[in-house]
């Protein structure tokens, strides 16, 4: 790269999963932030999976799966009530905005476009 190469700057939405396309792209980041605050709380208490079975009677197996990001299975209830077991005094709280102006007409542009 030269320097009087440009660089195209592309300002995310703060949903990776709406940036990059995945269809109810709000539910996959409720679904990854209360997984990574289960992760937490395992790494925190090192609980191994079998640990946190004996703890929460929730299947080791699940536990594999979020430590693997492999979420397909759950619902953002199941992961809530993963997360209650393991730890109950956490609170979750979520901030609901409506989008910007910008990003929804970039949106219809691009539906436009199709």
């Amino acid at each position: 790269m030269t320097d009087n190469e440009k660089i195209k700057i592309t300002r995310g939405s703060g949903n990776v999963f709406r940036d990059v396309g995945f269809p109810n792209p709000d539910v996959e980041q409720a679904k990854a932030l209360l997984s990574a605050e289960i992760i937490k709380v395992l790494n925190r208490r090192k609980l191994s999976v079998r640990k946190a079975q004996a703890l929460t009677k929730v299947q080791a197996a699940d536990f594999s799966r979020i430590r693997n990001a492999d979420l397909q299975r759950f619902t953002i209830d199941r992961l809530m009530t993963i997360l209650g077991k393991l730890s109950p005094e956490t609170e979750v709280s979520m901030n609901v905005r409506s989008r910007s102006k910008k990003t929804k007409s970039r949106q219809q542009q691009s539906a436009l476009a199709c």
